[in-house]
């Protein structure tokens, strides 16, 4: 069962600790999540999101050609 860990006048990031040993960060505020093996990393992939969400990140010109070239996958029509 998961255990989740959390101060309640915090309304930050809480972390949720896995049975398989990962750790799952969540914005309040947005309720973005990322899960990943370490608080660290968790914690370190949740940025990077709300980074993405707030339109920080780059824009993407062409999502075919990033699907392709970038992640191997073929898009489909």
């Amino acid at each position: 069962m998961a255990s989740a860990s959390r101060d309640p006048d915090d309304d930050g990031v809480h972390f949720v600790h896995e049975d398989d040993g990962s750790v799952t960060a969540v914005d309040e505020e947005t309720g973005l999540a990322r899960r990943w093996e370490t608080k660290s990393d968790a914690l370190s992939q949740l940025a990077e999101a709300l980074a993405l969400h707030e339109d920080r990140g780059d824009p993407i010109e062409d999502p075919d050609a990033v699907l392709r070239d970038e992640l191997d996958i073929e898009p489909t029509e």
